[in-house]
């Protein structure tokens, strides 16, 4: 059996049951390949930008077997994909704005597929407004913590999800209204860690900067979210 790292793992389980899996920057292809050997998927399109990449994950799945289900191509994000090939498309480990350009340029290519499942590396609330202002709703989210660094995924669908706030777009709707154990953890820290900042900006007399209006307004949000807690 392949081994996929924790964060992985729990990317790997927002993917639907039984749906035909498009891996958008495959790597090693190891998520595709645990998803089939979990009996959780029927097959997978693995798609990388480059070919060192895609070579190893043909040396996995045939060391695997999944030769019959797993498609390997050579592909700058969604280029390769054709309309109907599948229902779920699953990126994770890049960049928010990487994620936003492939979701953007790809949207075409991606015609029937019913979920998307993504893990964004930065800019996470700029991915969460990307998809609400562009027709997705999100329907799921994780977050976790894997070798001391915490980590979030999302689940969406197509539809029509207004409303969200600017502290749902920082730190996630679902996961505030969860009342996630894991976030608390994050905006406690966070919280320590900028009241820490902001004594340095008053200790070097910069409270009338541009900095120092970030971070008090970023803390402001922290209270906001903690508030989610509160009710």
């Amino acid at each position: 059996m392949v081994k996929i790292s924790h964060r992985l793992a729990q990317v790997a389980g927002l993917v639907p049951e039984g749906s035909r899996l498009a891996d958008v920057g495959t790597d090693h292809g190891y998520v595709p390949i645990w998803l089939l050997q979990q009996g959780r998927i029927p097959s997978a399109i693995a798609m990388d930008v480059n070919q060192g990449p895609l070579l190893r994950a043909r040396e996995n799945r045939d060391r695997y077997g999944f030769q019959d289900v797993m498609v390997l191509r050579l592909s700058n994000g969604l280029e390769k994909l054709r309309p109907g090939e599948a229902d779920t498309v699953l990126i994770a480990g890049m960049g928010g704005p990487l994620m936003i350009r492939i979701l953007s340029e790809g949207r075409r290519n991606a015609e029937g597929v019913s979920s998307w499942v993504l893990q964004p590396q930065s800019e996470i609330p700029s991915v969460r407004r990307y998809l609400i202002e562009h027709d997705f709703k999100i329907v799921d989210e994780i977050m976790l913590t894997d070798e001391g660094k915490y980590y979030m995924a999302m689940k969406a669908v197509p539809g029509k999800e207004p409303g969200w706030n600017e502290t749902e777009y920082l730190f996630g709707k679902i996961l505030l209204r969860q009342k996630h154990p894991v976030l608390w953890d994050f905006l406690e820290k966070e919280k320590k860690l900028y009241h820490k900042i902001l004594k340095q900006l008053d200790e070097t007399d910069q409270s009338g900067t541009e900095r120092y209006r970030e971070v008090t307004g970023y803390l402001k949000e922290l209270d906001r979210a903690m508030d989610y807690y509160r009710k």
